[in-house]
């Protein structure tokens, strides 16, 4: 069984939010109407504590874009952004979820990031979604959301690791792109991990 992977569409990820990607609203047309193509939808949520280890603010004399070592990753500095409770943390009111099993939400650990939908960036602690997956007999995933260059680019990662056979839908995500390659890298990167890369029109 295949299942559609959303990965973070959430209001601070979005144009005028703390962390807002370019065009990130563009996608969303774009998942809602793919999602009739699928019977398996789950999604992922930033989940952040106020006082996440991976906001600048939480850091003195830092600011966001710098780097500290956070565990065993060296971690990008980022605005304060999708803090648990708030409205920023919420998917975005025109993203259709009537039809979701299940939001795993991550990031909730105050002193590691969580880009990818199925670890944290140290490896310490699994969301479960793996396993879940696979309870339900999903072999293949196609995956959507924010952003290209790092949730989505690491869940797509993992997915692979993890045995599952995985497409990354090109025009249902955005990247941040802190330089200005970073989009078309983290395309070339999960292709080379095995990813297959398609347009929406091609499913």
């Amino acid at each position: 069984m295949k299942a559609w992977l959303i990965i973070d569409v959430q209001n601070d990820f979005l144009p005028g939010g703390a962390l807002g990607v370019e065009e990130g609203d563009r996608i969303i047309p774009v998942i809602n109407r793919l999602q009739e193509k699928f019977d398996f939808i789950v999604a992922t949520q930033d989940w952040h504590p106020a006082d996440h280890a991976s906001f600048a603010s939480n850091h003195e004399g830092k600011v966001p874009g710098n780097f500290i070592q956070l565990g065993n990753v060296e971690q990008v500095l980022w605005p304060n952004h999708c803090v648990q409770g708030t409205l920023g943390a919420e998917f975005h009111a025109q993203l259709d979820q009537s039809r979701w099993k299940k939001i795993f939400r991550k990031g909730t650990n105050t002193y590691v990031d969580s880009y990818s939908g199925f670890f944290d960036n140290d490896r310490r602690e699994n969301t479960g979604l793996s396993q879940y997956l696979k309870d339900h007999g999903v072999e293949e995933v196609f995956v959507a959301g924010l952003a290209t260059d790092y949730c989505v680019k690491y869940t797509v990662l993992d997915a692979i690791k993890e045995g599952f056979d995985a497409t990354l839908v090109k025009d249902a995500t955005r990247a941040v792109n802190l330089m200005p390659q970073d989009f078309d890298n983290a395309v070339k990167e999960m292709t080379k991990a095995g990813a297959e890369v398609i347009h929406s029109s091609n499913m």
